[in-house]
């Protein structure tokens, strides 16, 4: 397969350049540089140990990439996925068992939950970005999106200009975002089981942190 970022297509049409990964990579990078930020009591081993794990399993992600190995490039990508989310739920749960004893300072606190609500977006938004129609070297084979677990409005106009269009990261984080905002999403339905499980879950868990923060309020007024 070629290094470039241009996809082979049939003569006489346009070449069309695959989706950039650099988004999904600085989200990747963004979770991990988190735990420089995140209370010690909250997270496990040293605060540069997330990132570097991450910085290390991203380095054969993107090579297998550029050289066209979809399925090595598939695992990688679901191992830093896997570990980063591991390390989201265990500082949660650390968090949960915590609270009850007040260890933790008021500002510890909300450093640690803001830590925890912000990784819960970019973790989904990435699981959302690598799963969804087959992933995105799947989508970059595709002349159109019009087979996904999400329903984007772009996939539904009748514009010609959008008769090629296929979502990319900032999509996915948008409706993460929104997911952990508003607990549900806001104009993009939901159209396939496992996505909906999984938006159910990063819902939980956004309502979990606030409501483990209001709570303490309560508790410190």
């Amino acid at each position: 397969m070629s290094q470039t970022n241009a996809l082979s297509q049939p003569a006489g049409s346009e070449p069309r350049e695959r989706e950039p990964r650099w988004p999904a990579i600085l989200a990747f990078l963004a979770t991990g540089g988190l735990y420089f930020v995140m209370p010690a009591p909250l997270r496990f081993g040293q605060q540069w140990l997330l990132l570097a794990v991450v910085s290390v399993l991203l380095i054969p992600t993107i090579v297998t990439h550029q050289i066209g190995k979809d399925r090595l490039n598939r695992i990688f990508g679901h191992m830093v996925l896997g570990i980063i989310t591991a390390s989201m739920v265990g500082s949660l749960s650390l968090l949960i068992h915590r609270l009850p004893s007040h260890a933790d300072s008021p500002v510890e606190l909300l450093r640690g939950a803001a830590c925890l609500w912000v990784a819960n977006i970019l973790v989904f938004a990435s699981w959302y970005w690598r799963l969804d129609a087959g992933g995105p070297n799947e989508r970059d084979r595709r002349e159109s999106h019009d087979d996904g677990a999400f329903l984007f409005p772009q996939m539904i106009t009748p514009w010609d200009s959008d008769k090629n269009w296929r979502p990319g990261f900032v999509d996915y984080l948008f409706l993460a975002f929104n997911t952990s905002t508003a607990f549900s999403p806001t104009d993009v339905p939901v159209l396939s089981r496992w996505a909906k499980v999984m938006m159910m879950v990063q819902a939980s868990i956004s309502l979990v942190t606030v409501a483990l923060l209001a709570a303490r309020a309560v508790n410190i007024l």
